[in-house]
């Protein structure tokens, strides 16, 4: 027997690295620190995360909205770019987004990371875009956990989720059966990709146009792979600022299934939502995706986002009002359709018409 095989076998060996893990808590206390609200009890490091919900004593009938999300394979960019500290605000826009189509507000949420081998810095540069993204949402970091699995994932391997709950009084909650026979369907830009159709991009641009994430392109004015790491938007301050500004009966996050297939979520059975393309102009990345891969345009609408991010569905009376309220926060908002009768229509919405220049 060996002197190796003769000492008594340990966690380290097994390639879990405890001492790392705590590195990375201690690295990432401060971001989450700029998460806190008032209602948080507590700090980093305890079983759960604590939040005060005697704050929700001013709701007359408080409904509570949770969500859960990943980033996909677009951590698989972020690994080959060595970029750690963006994927963070994908996860929490993934999240929030999610919560703020019934009117919720975000309160807080909670990661998991899941790493082949603790990497104290780059875990607490993931942390950070997350911590980083929950600013923007307004909500808590209120925990998480970071996971070493050796042996099921690589030493740079590494994946992520989170979880989310928010909060919106019961009259005030929005979807299907505020949405009326003539409302608008007001699209909001995406900032690209956001975080859904990774795996057609990544098959299109390097598996078949053996793209680099390193090239130059001329149309998005930087690389490859700044381009497709750029971060999701994040819309839930907006939308919920459009609440307490504008009528609104419903809004639609656009992800995975793309416009046409959310937008069909949240509109009731009876009715209809027709959006007309040439309103705008999907941007360059959907183009270079769609030509690189000979990709059928129907196919990159089931697939990708196509340049509009969230809908809102308001009120004819209400259109003015919220395009404005929206510019002011710097969101690039239009009128992009209406909501019509369904008749014999399979689905609840559609796109017309060819795409702006």
């Amino acid at each position: 027997m060996s002197s190796a095989e003769s000492t008594g076998a340990s966690y380290a060996a097994a390639g879990v690295d405890i001492e790392a893990g705590d590195r990375a808590v201690e690295l990432m206390k401060e971001w989450v620190k700029k998460t806190k609200r008032p209602e948080v009890l507590g700090g980093l490091g305890g079983f759960a995360g604590l939040f005060d919900a005697s704050a929700l004593k001013r709701y007359e009938r408080p409904l509570l909205a949770s969500a859960t999300d990943g980033v996909g394979t677009k951590v698989d960019l972020a690994r080959r770019l060595g970029v750690y500290d963006t994927i963070g605000h994908d996860l929490v826009g993934m999240v929030v987004d999610d919560l703020v189509v019934c009117g919720a507000e975000p309160l807080f949420m909670t990661d998991y990371i899941c790493v082949g081998k603790v990497h104290p810095e780059r875990v607490a540069a993931i942390v950070k875009g997350i911590a980083e993204g929950c600013v923007l949402a307004g909500c808590a970091l209120v925990g998480g956990e970071t996971a070493e699995h050796p042996g099921l994932l690589g030493p740079d391997d590494f994946d992520v989720a989170g979880a989310g709950t928010g909060v919106v009084e019961y009259d005030r909650l929005l979807g299907a059966d505020r949405i009326r026979t003539g409302d608008v369907v007001i699209a909001m830009a995406s900032s690209g990709l956001h975080s859904n159709g990774y795996s057609l991009v990544r098959h299109v641009l390097f598996d078949r146009a053996k793209m680099s994430l390193e090239s130059h392109v001329e149309e998005f004015g930087r690389t490859l792979g700044e381009e497709l790491l750029e971060p999701t938007k994040i819309y839930s301050l907006d939308c919920l600022a459009l609440t307490r500004t504008a009528e609104v009966h419903a809004f639609s996050h656009v992800t995975g299934g793309g416009l046409a297939n959310n937008l069909a979520r949240v509109i009731p059975d009876h009715l209809h939502a027709v959006v007309d393309r040439s309103t705008w102009a999907p941007g360059a990345v959907f183009d270079l995706v769609g030509t690189a891969g000979k990709v059928e345009r129907l196919e990159l609408e089931k697939t990708l986002n196509m340049g509009v991010g969230m809908i809102a569905i308001v009120p004819e009376a209400s259109v003015d009002v919220a395009l404005t309220a929206l510019a002011d926060r710097g969101v690039d908002a239009w009128v992009a359709g209406r909501i019509t009768e369904r008749g014999d229509r399979a689905t609840g919405a559609e796109l017309t018409g060819d795409y702006a220049k």
